[in-house]
């Protein structure tokens, strides 16, 4: 979660807080029977729906979610043309020694796909697999959070059952009445502010980084792809930057042939551009230009 993000969230939950200190009241706010009520309920609800250790994972994803931040789609294209440069003047076996650079473990799978000699419809059906698994424990994940998100309103409306016939039991005794309004009113708000300030929102950002991986996951797939036909890295690198906002696009081409003179001014002998026609010029241009 970035650092805006998180100045935001708190400035408008000090606001949202505040709202209630307004009253004058704000020791009403909190009532140990409404959230008993509320929270017995949500806890032995989720226990009857899921499994003990899907619970377990459905929070591990949700931290995740929000610690955890994505690789930018333009990081990501800059690593694919430098492993596919790196391929063309080393040698496939070379992308062996980089995985230090994958920014994820799924092109970390990508590059021993490679190296391993797999074909390309090997590569694609392998990696195709692993997102849509990875995509399917996500949606599990997410709608864990949405049935939260349902049944904590329910809970809410139970406790004011609850409440109103307290309320009624003691209809002639003022004191039973004032105990019991409270935790009328106060029970729905509990499930209110719960299902659409905690779990809706954990189950959108769980959708929302799992759409932002599997496009990076389909970034790689495309690159990996690529690089296992040899194909052009110019053409590579035309297709990957599809996968950018047109802001993002600028100055690609020029970060394609940075990394080929790194890789080319590494090598101690002469290397051989014929495989990349599109840099060759480009290339010979820089070696004048020096001279």
């Amino acid at each position: 979660m970035s650092k805006k993000n998180i100045v935001g969230i708190i400035i408008s939950l000090i606001i949202f807080v505040c709202s209630f200190l307004l009253t004058g009241a704000a020791g009403a706010y909190l009532n140990l029977v409404a959230f008993l009520v509320v929270g017995s309920g949500l806890v032995a609800a989720t226990l009857i729906s899921y499994p003990a250790v899907h619970v377990k994972n459905a929070i591990t994803v949700a931290k995740n979610a929000y610690r955890n931040g994505h690789a930018s789609a333009e990081t990501i294209v800059n690593t694919l043309l430098d492993l596919s440069v790196k391929s063309k003047v080393d040698g496939i076996l070379s992308l062996e020694r980089s995985e230090a650079k994958a920014t994820s473990s799924f092109l970390k799978n990508g590059l021993i796909l490679l190296v391993d000699n797999y074909k390309e419809e090997e590569i694609r059906e392998t990696l195709s697999v692993e997102m849509a698994f990875f995509n399917l424990r996500r949606q599990q994940s997410e709608r864990f959070f949405q049935t939260l998100a349902r049944m904590a309103p329910a809970f809410g409306v139970a406790g004011s059952v609850i409440g109103l016939i307290g309320l009624l039991m003691g209809i002639n005794d003022t004191a039973v009445i004032l105990k019991n309004i409270p935790v009328a009113f106060i029970s729905t708000l509990y499930g209110l502010v719960l299902s659409n300030l905690v779990f809706s929102p954990i189950a959108e950002n769980i959708n929302f980084s799992t759409k932002a991986e599997l496009l990076n996951q389909k970034l790689v797939l495309e690159g990996i792809v690529a690089i296992s036909k040899e194909q052009n890295s110019y053409k590579l690198e035309r297709k990957l930057v599809s996968f950018l906002s047109p802001s993002e696009r600028e100055g690609k081409t020029e970060t394609l042939r940075r990394i080929t003179r790194k890789y080319v001014q590494k090598k101690q002998q002469p290397v051989e551009l014929s495989d990349m026609p599109e840099l060759k010029n480009k290339h010979e241009e820089d070696v004048t230009v020096a001279a």
